[in-house]
């Protein structure tokens, strides 16, 4: 207790430099018959009529720009341009399956409120000052009066996949040779701008948009807080009590219930069921 107190006693207001979230979104996309830029292995199976499936997708790279909107001060809309690895399967044989890789490129437009910034924020870097700085830097990095954009999402979930005609697909106007170069060194082989089919799928994505601003606040804070738990050691000249030192799973052998589920709208006829608005 009387730590506790010194602690306590120890309390200043300190400034902290951060950023605030000025305004923030989600979103549920579904988006239909996007075309999937297969590699050279992919479009091989392709032609030669081989049943082909999309089993995955993975975000590889996000690419946000931020332009104001005209005539509405301090809103923004961002062009948020995602670039998702398709993971696919052919059926080659009978019992023999092959895999292979293709990118799809996704588009996706939000107005969110940034406020507004006239001053230009400079900062030092390791390196870059001093009495005799290096010659590839400038002195310090400089960031605008934009604000920052931010992306959270989960992976897309692959709702329907089929080989349709190329001008059938939604593509956000990309085409094979636009795609950067770190994105398709993410690929174990080229990818081809391929004939008059091509494989589309049909995507799900749960995102979170927000934007920031760097901002100061003043709170209260200690120089240090000890923590009251103590390290376990890892005995490894015993494994077997360090196992049964272990909690047993018991939910892993107990599936949970209907009732422990969220209830699907359009099975139980409600319109939300979880609850939020």
């Amino acid at each position: 207790m009387s730590e506790n107190r010194q602690y306590q006693s120890q309390r200043e207001m300190v400034c902290v430099d951060t950023y605030r979230v000025l305004d923030c979104c989600r979103d549920k996309d579904c988006f239909e018959n996007v075309r999937v830029f297969l590699t050279a292995c992919g479009e091989e199976l392709l032609k030669r009529g081989a049943a082909i499936r999309a089993k995955a997708a993975r975000i590889l790279w996000a690419y946000i720009d931020i332009d104001p909107v005209p005539f509405n001060r301090g809103f923004y809309q961002l062009t948020i341009k995602l670039y998702i690895r398709i993971i696919c399967e052919a059926c080659v044989a009978p019992g023999n399956v092959r895999e292979f890789e293709g990118i799809s490129v996704v588009e996706k437009k939000v107005i969110l409120f940034g406020s507004e910034g006239n001053i230009s924020v400079f900062k030092s870097e390791t390196g870059c000052s001093g009495f005799c700085p290096s010659h590839s830097s400038h002195g310090c990095s400089r960031s605008t009066n934009l604000p920052i954009a931010v992306l959270e999402a989960v992976e897309p979930i692959i709702l329907a996949s089929n080989i349709v005609e190329s001008h059938r697909c939604k593509c956000c106007c990309t085409c094979c040779e636009e795609i950067p170069d770190n994105i398709c060194e993410c690929l174990s082989d080229r990818l081809c701008d391929g004939g008059e089919l091509t494989l589309a799928v049909t995507l799900g994505l749960f995102s979170v948009v927000r934007i920031e601003r760097p901002a100061q606040y003043l709170i209260n804070a200690v120089e240090y807080c000890v923590p009251e738990k103590e390290c376990v050691e890892a005995t490894d000249n015993d494994p077997c009590k360090l196992f049964h030192s272990m909690k047993f799973p018991i939910s892993e052998f107990c599936p949970p219930s209907m009732g422990s589920f969220p209830k699907s709208p359009s099975l139980t006829g409600g319109s939300n069921s979880c609850g939020c608005s």
